[in-house]
């Protein structure tokens, strides 16, 4: 368990803190995340392509060996290529806003400590460390299957769970899953996860990447998720953590239900001053 522990710690991104994800290799020889690089690129001002939803497999196809070769923008039109040469502005990867000459991206690296000159093209010039991905995806296979999770529920001998229930918080085989979700009840209508020891809410997912939504964009007024948050539609927007987002909009809507419950029986009296008069206007 030691030796596994030390391990794992070499296989987590130095910035998310979780295991890599896409890893990127940096002219330094540390790795980090695509996303994470992203992200640090975005906060220092620069402009970075989006980064593109890639297969589970490394190495599935020659484009998707390398951010260098997945990401081939598309090849603007004449007019637009004169004006682009003509202003000698543009927004390729690495580049910063507001420039006008070509200029290196400098990227503080989050191991060592030291800024690392990554040339004009950004993370356009660094290749995806696939054996290193390859190690992360055999870790997580090993951690699962050394991990077996039982049924709850079996008598003894207890079988392998298969199946997970998000709303029962339990794992279940296949026959208890049967037979506490029996059919026609509205526990039939539980969804079956992959069994897990701990529950966590099921938290909203993003339509497009399928990524757990973790920002609120106040411009766009939408969820967003880390994929999400570093497209160039969402550069210049105001975008906070969802839990901010919450609490601010939690803190307005407290503030009016008190106001509305504080005039409520100034509204009560009016009403009835109003029928007394109905009346009296009646007779």
């Amino acid at each position: 368990q030691t030796s596994m522990k030390n391990m794992e710690r070499e296989l987590v991104c130095p910035v998310c803190k979780e295991m890599y994800k896409q890893p990127l290799a940096l002219p330094c020889a540390h790795n980090v995340c695509h996303v994470c690089a992203s992200e640090v690129l975005l906060q220092h001002g620069y402009l970075c392509c989006d980064p593109t939803s890639e297969p589970s497999s490394p190495a599935a196809t020659p484009a998707t060996r390398s951010p260098r070769l997945g990401r081939r923008a598309a090849v603007p039109k004449p007019d637009r290529l004169d004006r682009l040469l003509k202003s000698g502005f543009g927004t390729y990867p690495g580049r910063k806003r507001g420039t006008v000459h070509p200029q290196t991206v400098s990227f503080p690296c989050p191991a060592c400590r030291r800024d690392v000159d990554l040339g004009e093209r950004g993370l356009g010039s660094l290749f995806r460390n696939l054996t290193l991905e390859r190690v992360v995806e055999r870790y997580r296979q090993t951690i699962n299957i050394s991990a077996a999770i039982m049924c709850q529920f079996c008598k003894p001998p207890q079988l392998e769970a298969t199946k997970g229930c998000t709303e029962c918080k339990s794992s279940f085989c296949n026959e208890c899953f049967k037979l506490y979700h029996p059919w026609g009840t509205q526990k039939a209508q539980h969804e079956p996860t992959p069994p897990t020891l701990t529950f966590r809410p099921k938290g909203l997912m993003c339509p497009e990447h399928k990524e757990e939504v973790t920002h609120y964009c106040k411009t766009c007024q939408r969820l967003v998720c880390q994929l999400c948050r570093v497209r160039r539609t969402h550069t210049s927007h105001k975008i906070t953590p969802v839990l901010s987002a919450y609490q601010a909009l939690r803190e307005k809507l407290t503030k009016s239900l008190a106001y509305i419950l504080s005039s409520q029986d100034t509204v009560q009296t009016q009403i009835a001053e109003l029928e007394e008069t109905v009346k009296h206007t009646e007779v």
